[in-house]
């Protein structure tokens, strides 16, 4: 893939602008470890006459995904009524993430997020990761070992305790192996985020990409593709899925469980 020429503004603006609101910073609670960044994946399940039909979830990195007590901290603009940060406390919050595979990235089904807001009073106003911006087989296919400019949008641990997003400037590569690896810095707090490029498209045009999910490692970060995490989400029917169905509470009696959130477009 040649180079893209200096549209850094306009990708990070395309960036803020289309997925801005689909990122939330989490963390382990109580104990101040493992910040880590989750966001909103839609995932296409078929396309009907009526419309889109798809399925929600949140995607972040395996590790982080791993602790018991877990809070997210909930930005303004992502609720209505608007209200101010909280922090959004989840029991057992291991098990309610999907491993998938060896890919390091792990799923939740976003219902009980849904169910808890509903609850509350309030519903989530959130941009996602749509189908039409994760990266496809070809997408990464084009990428070659040249680094090229990429931009991960996650949300940064500087000991404050907004977690402010910031969109982090950095390089990625692709290996012999067919690996992704992040070049550049990596703040505390940006594990799990989404990254993206900025794919050229003549006439001083570009297609927005969500290439993967940004994982922990030693001096060199690495991506798990889209395509891939795709693939494996494929691979597992809703059911087998853990779906619990609050924050931090079991459903109420008479409530039917839901595992998905699903709407049609």
């Amino acid at each position: 893939m040649s180079d893209l020429p200096d549209h850094t503004s306009a990708i990070i603006d395309a960036i803020v602008d289309h997925v801005g609101r689909s990122t939330l910073p989490f963390q382990r609670a109580i104990r101040e470890e493992q910040h880590a960044t989750a966001f909103w994946f839609n995932e296409l399940v078929e396309t009907t006459s009526e419309g889109e039909v798809v399925r929600q979830y949140l995607v972040t990195a395996s590790e982080p995904a791993r602790v018991e007590l877990a809070e997210f901290t909930l930005r303004p603009e992502l609720c209505a009524p608007a209200m101010s940060a909280e922090k959004l406390m989840m029991l057992d919050f291991a098990e309610r993430w999907t491993h998938l595979g060896d890919l390091g990235v792990a799923v939740m089904p976003s219902a009980g997020l849904h169910a808890h807001g509903a609850r509350k009073g309030w519903h989530w106003t959130t941009d996602e990761i749509t189908d039409g911006i994760a990266a496809t087989e070809g997408d990464i296919a084009d990428l070659g070992e040249p680094p090229v400019p990429a931009y991960l949008l996650g949300h940064v641990d500087d000991g404050d305790v907004s977690r402010e997003q910031a969109v982090v400037i950095g390089r990625i590569t692709r290996s012999d192996d067919g690996g992704i690896r992040w070049i550049g810095d990596l703040p505390r707090g940006c594990v799990g985020a989404p990254v993206f490029i900025g794919v050229p498209l003549g006439d001083n045009s570009f297609k927005l990409v969500c290439v993967g999910v940004t994982l922990p490692a030693g001096d060199h970060h690495t991506i798990a593709a889209f395509d891939r995490i795709r693939a494996a989400l494929k691979a597992f029917p809703p059911d087998s899925t853990s779906a619990p169905d609050g924050a931090g509470t079991g459903p109420r009696p008479g409530e039917q469980k839901r595992r998905w959130w699903q709407r049609r477009g």
